[in-house]
């Protein structure tokens, strides 16, 4: 198998239909009995008649009795069904905009976000051709599951290792030009599938003897724009994680270590329907507060000393950030005006947002505020972050990488913080949606410096 660069946009003028040794060449489009690679009978809409023996030796399968187009039409306003379907008509218009008859999404995060299954280890191969179902190649742990998916893709439980699966899928599909996530999959992983298909097929322009073209960025982009849906789990991520440390934080007091109070947060979470938290809680007592990513130990937690806690929720595969720093105690002198100047570049980063501002403008604006009184070298990371199934998504609030506009449905931090060593640090951080005339912030725990004393 070969591989191509990116082509210049140019719509597919059709599909070619899959044909294997096992299997006659299917019909043109409206003959109502073109076999599938999966071994059924279908109409070019999806109908399902008697099973035939698989195209798929390697493969048991799961068919869907209803058009792509029939469940986006079904599907109510609002619903998961809805919002899945809509982005997998997305993706399929990116494909046909790059001259691609699929795309084989492989990082397991996108193919949650495009269907919902969350269960890793899946590869989704998705047509240009919005008559044709997606296929979500999988392994029997998944299968009873899967069988709930039905109605968003063809579903192949694989018997194999994935590759071979996905060499026998290309040829049923006869795929021609495909695009492959760079950012995900490996040059090894390239290589090998491209070696694969060489073997199973032949030279390179017999049927089913696809082109594997690079793509890059394609879901990153789709995914940095929130739809209601995803902006409901988030908000439900939020209010775990805010419930979850309302409940914690009467318990804090000193000579607790900093793994006890993480393992009792994570634990609140949890009961309250996480999962797993969306990333290693930080918390850092003491002078551990100035580095920002620093991991629990066994420092204890001390009367008239300051606490840091950064975590967040995962609820149905989203994730929820925030951030708040604690003192036990009355503030000393110098930790009150450091935690006022970080509370006032929030404030002031977050009145900023809106649709159409640029990230580096809201970094600035933070930025400028914190290097004002006398701090900017103690603010050494970015402002903030998209979230959602990922904790750190597009866009990015830094002055590190190219600006780009905020959109209405990008959902982000703010985080500004200082950070100074052997005395400890402070960082907070919201999550806002940004709207056309500004944001919504989805967090409703108080920042003041008062709630942040505790006992």
């Amino acid at each position: 198998m070969r591989y191509d660069p990116p082509m210049k946009s140019k719509r597919p003028t059709g599909r070619t239909r899959a044909t294997t040794a096992s299997a006659p060449r299917p019909r043109k489009a409206r003959t109502p009995a073109a076999t599938t690679p999966t071994g059924v009978s279908r109409t070019r809409r999806g109908g399902r008649k008697a099973a035939r023996s698989s195209a798929l030796a390697s493969a048991v399968t799961i068919e869907s009795s209803v058009s792509p187009a029939r469940l986006l039409a079904r599907a109510p306003s609002g619903s998961p069904e809805r919002a899945h379907a809509g982005r997998l008509a997305r993706l399929r218009e990116a494909a046909r905009a790059k001259d691609l008859t699929h795309l084989l999404v492989t990082d397991p995060r996108d193919v949650g976000y495009l269907t919902g299954f969350l269960g890793g280890d899946s590869y989704l191969l998705v047509p240009a051709d919005e008559s044709v179902f997606p296929i979500l190649i999988s392994d029997f742990r998944y299968e009873e599951e899967l069988a709930g998916f039905k109605t968003l893709a063809r579903i192949v439980i694989r018997k194999s290792t994935m590759l071979p699966c996905v060499v026998e899928t290309f040829a049923a599909e006869r795929v021609e030009r495909c695009g492959i996530q760079g950012e995900h999959m490996t040059v090894a992983e390239r290589d090998t599938l491209a070696d694969r298909m060489d073997k199973a097929i032949g030279d390179p322009g017999r049927p089913g003897h696809g082109v594997l073209v690079p793509t890059r960025g394609i879901l990153t982009a789709m995914r940095s724009v929130k739809d209601d849906h995803e902006v409901a789990l988030i908000r439900h991520a939020v209010r775990i994680q805010q419930d979850a440390l309302l409940a914690l934080r009467p318990t804090i007091s000193p000579g607790q270590t900093e793994l006890e109070i993480a393992a009792r947060l994570e634990s609140e979470m949890k009961s309250r329907g996480s999962v797993e938290p969306a990333f290693t809680s930080i918390v850092a007592a003491r002078a551990n507060g100035s580095l920002p990513h620093h991991r629990p130990g066994a420092t204890r937690a001390a009367f008239r000393q300051p606490l840091l806690i950064d975590w967040g929720a995962k609820w149905l595969g989203y994730c929820s950030d925030m951030t708040r720093t604690f003192h036990l105690g009355p503030w000393s002198a110098t930790m009150r005006d450091v935690y006022r100047i970080v509370l006032d570049a929030h404030i002031l980063a977050a009145d900023s947002l809106r649709a159409g501002v640029t990230t580096a403008e809201i970094d600035r604006i933070a930025r400028e505020h914190i290097s004002r009184h006398g701090h900017g070298e103690r603010f050494g990371h970015g402002l903030g972050h998209g979230i959602g199934i990922n904790v750190h998504e597009e866009p990015r609030l830094t002055q590190q990488v190219d600006p780009v506009a905020l959109a209405a449905g990008n959902v982000l931090t703010i985080e500004p913080g200082i950070y100074l060593p052997g005395v400890g640090g402070v960082r907070i951080e919201n999550d806002y949606l940004v709207t056309p005339t500004g944001a919504e912030c989805l967090c409703t725990l108080p920042m003041d410096l008062e709630w942040s004393v505790l006992g």
